[in-house]
């Protein structure tokens, strides 16, 4: 019933925000860390949008989440946005945000990895099978030609297989939340996933000290538009999306994003901030491209049947 009365404007908008805006925050990423230490800054993006959020739901009367469901959705939103996104914005201390979208692209191959009751049916596809072996060789060229040629730091190959980890936490978390829905609204849901990721965030961000030496009074222009614009742009309106959409939408089809926020983020870094891109990187991230497209033939196949047999 969701799907049948979600409108195809919204949906388009949604899917906008998680293509472009999300692409987006790559960028937005090495902007604030001009001022903030990476986990200070993802602590106080999660914390201001997961406070907002929640005051909207309250100011329109919801409820929380029942306890259960509670847990679920703090346990989903600390493995999505600190061990997920937040690892991102330490990895980008070392390696460029254009680079760290191309890694996280593979999140839809490490879903079939990781998603062990359909492996019978996965691992016996052709095009499953040859889109993960076409993807994972991406992922072995960038490492070894488009990262550590072109920066020969030991700390980047680690900030490149840190991102390869931080996709995995992404996908675990995204499965926690899909069964975790309860009867809370989106809104909700996605609130408290926010302050839970902001509360852990900002714990990792204390343990490592990076408060030792930081000040609110040094930090830049720069970084302060960089944490406006991933607090409004990153957890407002592209996360809600993101959350809402897999209320309503089969995970192959949001996992599309994947597709374009590499190509969104590689161009705005750029564009923007002059960062390097090497041949290499360029084909090594088409050839991770052609994997996930070949992965996700199957569901396109499926859904084709579907609407011929509807008609």
């Amino acid at each position: 019933m969701a799907k049948k009365l979600a409108s195809p404007l919204l949906v388009a908008f949604a899917f906008f925000n998680i293509y472009v805006i999300w692409g987006s925050t790559y960028l937005a990423v090495a902007y604030g860390l001009k001022g903030f230490p990476p986990f200070i800054l993802v602590g106080l993006r999660y914390l201001i949008a997961g406070a907002l959020m929640l005051a909207w739901c309250k100011i329109k009367g919801e409820q929380l989440p029942e306890r259960k469901f509670m847990f679920r959705q703090a346990i989903s939103g600390t493995l999505m946005l600190v061990g997920g996104t937040g690892m991102i914005a330490w990895v980008e201390l070392y390696i460029s945000s254009g680079q760290a979208a191309i890694l996280i692209a593979t999140e839809p191959l490490i879903f079939l990895l990781i998603d062990r009751k359909n492996w019978s049916e996965y691992f016996s596809n052709k095009y499953i099978l040859s889109g993960l072996l076409i993807g994972f060789t991406g992922i072995f060229l960038f490492l070894k030609l488009g990262v550590a040629v072109a920066n020969p730091s030991p700390m980047a190959t680690i900030a490149s297989i840190v991102v390869l980890f931080s996709a995995v936490l992404w996908v675990l978390g995204s499965l926690i939340t899909k069964d975790s829905k309860g009867s809370s609204s989106s809104t909700m849901n996605a609130s408290v996933q926010l302050l839970a990721a902001g509360i852990a965030s900002m714990g990792v961000a204390f343990a490592k000290s990076e408060q030792v030496g930081f000040s609110f009074a040094k930090v830049s222009a720069e970084a302060w538009a960089g944490l406006i614009f991933l607090i409004i742009m990153g957890s407002l309106l592209a996360y809600l999306s993101f959350v809402w959409l897999l209320s309503i939408k089969p995970p192959a089809i949001i996992s599309t994003h994947t597709y374009v926020n590499p190509v969104v983020a590689v161009f705005l870094g750029w564009l923007l901030i002059n960062e390097h891109v090497n041949m290499a990187q360029l084909l090594s991230l088409i050839v991770i491209l052609v994997g996930i497209l070949l992965v996700n033939v199957p569901g396109y196949l499926k859904r084709k049947e579907v609407s011929v047999e509807s008609a």
